[in-house]
Formats: structure tokens, C-alpha cells, sequence
């Protein structure tokens, strides 16, 4: 039985009879259909959720954003720290995981549910370099180059992140990556995905893809077209993390295959991130064909271009509404017009 069946059955027994085990899991397929609460609640009673996902690899969700931990010899690598009201229950949960140093943090977007804990996780860790004195002997942060431009201030400007919380590496080519804990790591610049500074991080031997917002079983992609996201984007990136994972085939009884996870939600494997790329691309085109008709956005919205599928990632209310989703595809497809 695998380390992913394992936890989950022992979680979901826990939860069956009333076990007072601090992790909540529900959800199909023995995925994780993870709480997006980050209230002072959540934050304060340390209610955080972490399933082991493979020997060396965890997740940790509850803390807004979902994180991946590796563990090894060389340290703990972390993908996305959570808001900063969890910022003091994610380090808790990753000490009780391991009690080696956190070396590396590394983001996949500049959202505050993914980067609000930096200066708190980076802080409790310790940096590979010996010579690191200008990190104060924090963990580096690694990120693409569009990040640390997000979290950065314009000069006459007020940052929206303390210094101490921004990127101390980053990278604007497409390929980004490091050898820690016996494993290639691959961080996967995704342009004018969700945002422009999307990566998918890759852990070779683990088998395990962390997404971040590109994907989200919770709803339908927030493009932020604001901050350089594009529908035309997100599909290209989410064509990639389906190019990358790889399913349990010829064997499909069995559980395994490359997990992936997603910014929020269940953990998922290639067969799901299909499915969520076909989704957007049906719209997608949708919508195109509709611009072409010479609609206008109110027509098109009218005319429900994410049928059958609002009931499972739709919403009308809320900060991501089907509305919205339907609006941004709709502007980044006319900006894309020659």
C-alpha cells in the first residue's frame, strides 16, 4: 500500500470516528479537498492539514495557498509559504515534519496566500551559504524575476511586503534549477499565465508537480490580467503540467502516477489537470468565436460561455466570479488581436 493510501485512510478513519487527530480530509479519489479558510481562527489554533504525500514529500494546506515540503538530507525545501496570519503554524507544522533546517523557499506567484509567510519561514530556516551575512542567515527565496518586481515598490512607493519577505535569487529565463535532498528540482517559468511570474516546480524523483494558482480545483483560473495574465497563457501553462505529469498506466488499478498540487483544492494527478486544461480551452474558444460574431462583452456573458461547468468552478459572488473569470478571457483575447 502506498504512502498516499496510507494517510488517507488512516485520516479518513480518524475522522469517521471522531478521533481528535487536528487534519481534516474529505474528497474523492483519495485526494485532499483542502479548506481555503485563512481567518485568525484557522491561523491562531494551528488547524493546519498535512498529508505525506510520498517518504520525503508533504503538504501542507489551511494556511491559504497550498505548500509543498521536501525533506532530505540536505535540508527542507519549501513551494509557497501561506498568508502571513499562519505564517507561526506553517513553521510549527514543518518542524513536527522535520527537525533539519529550512533551506530554500521558492514561490510560484506573488499572491499574498503564497508569499505572506515568507519572512517568518525564510527566517526560521538557515541559508546553504556560509557567506549569506546580507540574508541574515535566512533561507533563500527563490522566485522568478516578475515576483520580486510584484513585491517590490516603485521609488516614492510603499511596498506591499516587508524587504525581508521579497525574493533574494531570482530568474527570467524559462528554466530554473537545483540538485537538494539526492533529487533534480525544475522551476518552470509559465508567462502570462495566471499572472507573469507563474512557475510550476517539479520534483524529479519525488514525482510530485507543485502548480500554485495556475491551477485550482476550487474555481475557474484567476487570470489576473492586471498583472500579465492571459487566458492564451494559462492554457500553454496548464498544456505543460500535463506534458510533465505522467498517469498510472498500463496499471490503472493502481495509485500512483505524478501528483500534482494544485494553489487550492485536491490533490490531483495528469487525468485531472486534463481535464481543468480542457475545460478552459472549451471556453476559450467560446468565447473567441463569439468575438469574432462581433459580440460584445455584455452579449457574451449573456450568451454563458462556461456552460457546464459553472455548477463545479463557478461562483456569483464572492472575489472570483464566473463573470469575472468570463471578462478576463475576454480581455486578454481582444489584447491579443493584432
Amino acid at each position: 500500500m502506498t504512502p498516499v493510501a496510507r494517510s488517507a485512510i488512516a485520516l479518513a478513519a480518524a475522522w469517521f470516528f471522531g478521533v481528535g487527530t487536528g487534519v481534516n480530509v474529505t474528497g474523492a479519489r483519495g485526494g485532499l479537498d483542502a479548506g481555503q479558510s485563512e481567518n485568525a481562527r484557522t491561523a491562531d489554533s494551528g488547524d493546519l492539514e498535512v498529508l505525506e504525500l510520498r517518504p520525503n514529500f508533504f503538504m501542507i494546506a489551511g494556511a491559504g495557498g497550498h505548500i509543498g515540503v521536501q525533506v532530505g538530507d540536505d535540508g527542507v525545501v519549501v513551494v509557497d509559504t501561506g498568508s502571513t496570519a499562519a505564517a507561526g503554524a506553517v513553521v510549527a507544522a514543518i518542524k513536527k515534519i522535520t527537525s533539519r533546517p529550512i533551506r530554500y523557499v521558492i514561490n510560484t506567484s506573488a499572491d499574498p496566500d503564497h508569499v505572506g509567510g515568507n519572512e517568518t519561514v525564510a527566517k526560521a530556516g538557515q541559508s546553504l551559504f556560509t557567506s549569506a551575512d546580507f540574508l541574515g542567515g535566512a533561507a533563500s527565496i527563490l522566485s522568478a524575476e516578475k515576483v520580486l518586481a510584484r513585491m517590490g515598490a516603485p521609488t516614492g512607493q510603499t511596498s506591499p511586503f516587508p524587504v525581508a519577505a521579497w525574493p533574494t535569487e531570482t530568474f527570467d529565463h524559462p528554466r530554473k534549477y537545483m540538485y537538494l535532498n539526492g533529487e533534480g528540482i525544475e522551476i518552470l517559468h509559465q508567462p502570462a499565465a495566471h499572472t507573469d511570474g507563474d512557475v510550476l516546480v517539479f520534483f524529479r524523483r519525488s514525482d510530485v508537480v507543485v502548480a500554485g494558482d495556475i491551477l485550482d480545483t476550487t474555481r475557474f483560473p484567476v487570470i489576473d490580467v492586471a498583472k500579465g495574465g492571459t487566458i492564451q497563457g494559462e492554457i500553454a501553462a496548464l498544456n505543460r503540467l500535463v506534458e510533465l505529469a505522467i498517469p498510472s498506466v498500463p496499471i490503472v488499478s493502481r495509485e500512483a502516477g505524478t501528483l500534482v498540487i494544485p494553489g487550492h483544492g485536491r490533490v490531483c494527478d495528469q487525468l485531472d489537470a486534463l481535464e481543468y486544461r480542457d475545460m478552459v480551452t472549451i471556453i476559450r474558444d467560446r468565447v473567441r468565436d463569439l468575438i469574432k460574431a462581433g459580440r460584445t462583452l455584455d452579449q457574451i456573458k449573456a450568451a454563458s460561455p462556461a456552460r457546464g461547468y459553472t455548477r463545479r468552478y463557478g461562483s456569483d459572488s464572492g472575489p472570483w466570479t464566473t463573470n469575472n473569470f468570463v471578462e478576463a478571457v475576454y480581455q486578454s483575447l481582444v489584447q491579443d488581436k493584432p
